[in-house]
């Protein structure tokens, strides 16, 4: 498993919302009220942490937060497009096939042959599903293959790797214009 003490992001400060210190937050949890729920985090540098007084859902993954110990709009304005981050071991264990984006990284990917891709460098999503980005292992583009079953057969924390079945495109074979 990943390392514990990996800073995990889990939302955004927004603008300021009203004159009391209160501050709108874009949660990137998949329930947005459950980033209160991790306990104090921090900023990417460790260097500030954040202790929610209270939070309310405003819309979406939108969030309207009181931290404790700020009481005006003038603090949080400062606080203006901060990152919120946790430690990887104040979140709750993921269920059975489900991953945080930020454990795939760095995993080795292989073929089923044992044929080394590259390393996992980042899972993205554009709105269709989530994309897996490879850096190949011998340099030169990216490769962005889809996270699904079918394609990431096998994720193995233990052996830090994934392995991926690419689909025909990724193999060579011809598109369906270039025959």
């Amino acid at each position: 498993m990943p390392a514990s003490d990996r800073l995990i992001p889990l939302g955004i400060f927004g603008a300021p919302h009203g004159v009391r210190g209160e501050l709108r937050v874009k949660s990137y949890a998949q329930d947005p009220k459950a980033i209160g729920a991790y306990g104090d985090l921090t900023d990417k540098a460790g260097a500030r942490t954040f202790k929610f007084a209270a939070l309310r859902l405003l819309k979406d993954d939108m969030l309207v937060v009181r931290l404790a110990g700020m009481g005006s709009r003038e603090e949080a304005e400062k606080l203006t497009g901060v990152e919120l981050f946790a430690r990887r071991a104040q979140l709750p264990p993921p269920s059975d096939d489900e991953f945080y984006h930020d454990d795939l990284v760095g995993l080795e990917a292989l073929t089923r042959e044992g044929e080394m891709l590259g390393r996992v460098i980042a899972l993205r999503n554009f709105g269709a599903g989530d994309i897996l980005e490879i850096a190949p292992a011998a340099g030169g583009e990216t490769l962005l293959l889809p996270f699904t079953k079918a394609v990431a057969v096998e994720v193995d924390f233990d052996k830090g790797r994934i392995i991926i079945v690419p689909p025909h495109e990724i193999e060579g074979e011809p598109r369906q214009e270039e025959r």
